[in-house]
Formats: structure tokens, sequence, C-alpha cells
């Protein structure tokens, strides 16, 4: 037996109601249950969401408790150097966690099991072995310059460095699901289990006597990330023997890597571009006002778990589609990813706009202060909803490059508007400036779509022009 919507709304709807109801029950049916193409992304994306929403509420909470427990400095402290590391964790994938959504599927396709089985050996190999490089180079810098580093951070940068082999592995890994389709196996380890176990492990040391600061914290996220990469490598195994068969396996390496390298630097610009403001906040204001900081921007999450959301469900489809030449379906999945993106971010914000006071009150008394900073954000990220997962279209079209050249010049005005703000206007600086990026890159990144695939890749073109987004289909209308 499997769940009906139709079946529902026949049995228990309305005489007068069933006919409209029966329209979105079936909508509802062909999403949990079609086997068509958006059927499946739409199912991704629901999947995605779902598992992103219950995980905001328990890494939500999770910070609330570590906040609690550790207090204003010790958690300012923590906040630091956990989102430094997990931001080098994906830096050190170099590129490799995004280029297999990219290559599992596109092996698949053409049926070559040898290829499909190196990648999915070779991009972890590679990973662990940049990831492991990193860290030890982070392990001598911070030796080599620790008299230059504040005290309260040396030990948890030591610990950070540790973590950061696994936090890669988990990044090519969830990658490595995305591109099989199992979204639960992509997102579930690293969004729901990890946090737990964090909390779980913190909550032990802290009964075991440990002192509530950020080393202990740091030691416990170490053990919950190695333990939770190990869980999600064993089920990838298990759930790959299922549908990949046993034989001899192919690498291109030099494929692999030419591709890998420009989304390594859309990634990593994208990352830096994202999380810079935490980082310079950090550097240049105590440790209690970065704790107020993080708890705002942590408190807009589910803003960004709605891109987040579509990203992922939509990525395969849009290198699929492209690189087959199926040009309807592809630009049919650009509409539907605008969609899905611009209106449950609107709803999202409006949520947090009427709860957010009391939601920054579970952290604190102290963080109620980060309130006026959630208006500014909500202008920057609905700004950047409007044209949906846009950088994904280029990447997965093959225009990293472009990609890259925008996240890198946005970057730079990123980080040159906090380092101006922030000495100026303190949090609402940096709050300012971080708006003002989105903004910015949100029309290079609208623009390079528009020159390099010819779309009007915006949900405003989607109302304004009957769902036409092609953009030589809207000047042929014209003449």
């Amino acid at each position: 037996m499997r769940l009906s919507f139709i079946g529902l709304v026949e049995r228990w709807a309305p005489a007068s109601l069933r006919p409209r109801l029966a329209r979105f029950a079936a909508i509802g049916d062909s999403i949990l249950t079609g086997r068509d193409d958006r059927a499946v992304a739409q199912r991704m994306a629901l999947i995605a969401f779902a598992i992103r929403i219950v995980s905001a509420v328990i890494a939500y909470l999770s910070q609330v408790v570590l906040a609690r427990w550790m207090g204003d400095f010790e958690y300012g402290v923590y906040v630091v150097v956990w989102v430094g590391a997990v931001i080098i964790g994906g830096l050190a994938c170099l590129g490799i966690q995004t280029a297999v959504v990219r290559f599992v599927p596109e092996y698949a396709a053409r049926n070559d099991m040898a290829l499909l089985r190196g990648i999915v050996i070779g991009s972890r190999a590679h990973g662990l072995a940049t990831a492991t490089l990193i860290a030890a180079i982070g392990l001598a810098g911070i030796a080599l310059f620790r008299d230059q580093i504040a005290s309260y951070y040396v030990m948890p940068l030591y610990l950070a460095a540790i973590c950061v082999p696994m936090l890669a592995i988990g990044e090519i890994q969830d990658g490595l699901a995305r591109g099989f389709n199992w979204a639960d196996l992509a997102l579930g380890p690293t969004f729901i289990i990890r946090p737990l176990l964090i909390i779980a492990f913190t909550f032990l040391a802290f009964e075991m006597g440990a002192l509530p600061d950020a080393t202990t914290a740091m030691g416990a996220a170490i053990v919950a990330t190695y333990l939770t990469s190990l869980l999600q490598m064993a089920a990838l195994a298990y759930r790959t023997r299922r549908v990949v068969p046993p034989g001899l396996r192919r690498y291109s390496s030099l494929t692999w890597l030419a591709v890998a390298f420009p989304i390594f630097l859309v990634e990593g610009f994208f990352n830096l571009l994202t999380n810079v403001d935490i980082l310079i906040v950090g550097q240049l204001r105590a440790p209690e006002e970065v704790a107020v900081y993080f708890a705002a921007v942590k408190t807009l999450a589910l803003v960004h778990f709605v891109y987040f959301a579509v990203r992922a469900g939509t990525m395969q489809r849009f290198s699929q589609y492209y690189a087959s030449g199926d040009r309807a379906r592809f630009e049919a999945t650009v509409r539907d990813s605008l969609h899905w993106t611009f209106w449950p971010s609107i709803a999202a914000v409006l949520v947090l706009l009427v709860c957010g006071r009391f939601l920054l009150s579970l952290f604190g008394e102290s963080f109620v202060s980060g309130f006026p900073l959630i208006f500014v954000f909500s202008i920057g990220l609905l700004v950047r909803a409007s044209i949906g997962p846009a950088e994904s279209i280029l990447t997965m079209a093959g225009e990293q490059r472009v990609c890259a050249a925008v996240y890198a010049g946005t970057f730079l005005v990123n980080l040159i508007l906090n380092y101006s703000l922030i000495p100026h206007f303190g949090l609402m600086g940096a709050a300012v400036a971080t708006s003002l990026a989105l903004g910015l890159e949100t029309l290079a990144v609208y623009l390079a779509v528009r020159w390099r695939l010819k779309l009007r890749c915006s949900i405003f073109h989607v109302l304004g022009s009957r769902g036409t987004i092609t953009l030589a289909a809207r000047q042929g209308e014209q003449a």
C-alpha cells in the first residue's frame, strides 16, 4: 500500500470541493510517486528541504544549547573556529565534491560503469590526500605563528585542523549521493546526525568534568565528524553495490581535475563570500559580538535552506539536459527552480521577521540585540532568491570559469565592504556589507547567465513574459 492524495480526496473531501482538490492531489501524487525527471527533481528538492528543515531545528537548538552551556565568550570562539574548519574542509576537496554531481549521472546515462566505479573511489582518495596535506600545513602554521594568535584560539584551531580531512570526505560523499539521487544519504549525515552527535559528545564531556569551553566543544566535533563520515561511507558503499555492478575501475583524473578546478574556484569564492563576514567579525570584534552575529545568521538559515534544497534537487538535471541538448527540459527545469526558490524564501523571511526576536532570545537575553540584523540580511537573501540556483546552471553547463570570475570579484567587494564598515558600524556594518555583496552577486550572475546561455534567469521575467526565459525567443517576439 502507498499514500495517495487523490484517494484521500475521493474518500474524505466534501463533494463540492473534490474537483478543485483533485487537481492539487494529482500534483502531490506525481511528486510522491512519479518516475519522470521533473517528478524526481521535485521529490529530491522536497526531501532536501524537509531534511534541511529538520536539520535547521536540530542545528538551531544545538547552537542554543552550546551558547547556554559555554556562555557568550567561549561560544564566540567556537563559532569562529568551527566556521573556519567547515570552510577549509570544503575548499580542501578542490572542487571534486561538486564535479561528481556532474560526472555520476553522466557516466550512468552512458552506462560507463568502469568510469563510474572509478570516480566513486577516486574522488574520495583525492579528497583525503589533499585535505590531509592542507591539515598538516595548517598545524604547522599554527605552531609557527601561535604567538600572533589570541591564546584562546590556539588549541581550538589545532583541533579544527584535525577535523578537516573528515569534513572533506563528508563533502565528497554528499556529492556522490546527490549524483545518485539519494537525497537522504546526501543530507542526513551532515545536517542531522553530525549536529546531534556534537551535542551528545559535548554533553558527555561536560558530565565527565571537562571545562565548558571551545576546546571541549571542538574535541566533541572531531569525534562526531569522524564517526558521521565513516557511517556515511559504509551506507554509500552498501547502496552503490546495489546499482553499480562490480568490475574494473577506470580513472580519468586529468578530466576530473580539469572540470573540478574551476568549480573549486566557484565553490571556494562562494563559501568565502557567504562566511567571510563571520571570520572578519571574529577578527575585528570581541567573541561576545561574534556570538550575537552568528546567532542572527543561524536564525536566517531557513531561507538559505530553500535555496540549498532546490540546488540539491536540480543540479544533476541541469547537467543532464544541457549535455544531451534537451533545451526544452533544460529551460523548464530553470523555470521550476526559480519558482521553487523565490516563493518559499518569501514565506520563510516573513516567518523569521515575526518570530526572530523570540528565536534569538533562546540563546540568551544579550542575543536579542542582533534582531535588527535580520531585516538587513533578509533584503539581500530575497534579492538573491530571485535568480534561483543560477550559479549551478552556469557550473553544470560548463561555464565554471565565468562563475568563478563573478564570485572572485564579488568576494573582493565583500571583503572591502566588511573591512570598511565593521570598524565604524560594528555588526550592522557587517550585515550591510553582506547584503550589498549579495545584491552585486545576484546582478553579476544574472548577467553571466544571460550572456553565456541566452537565458533571462529571473523570477520577474518568468512572471512578466508568460514564462518565456529564452532571450532569443523574446527578441523574436519583439521583432
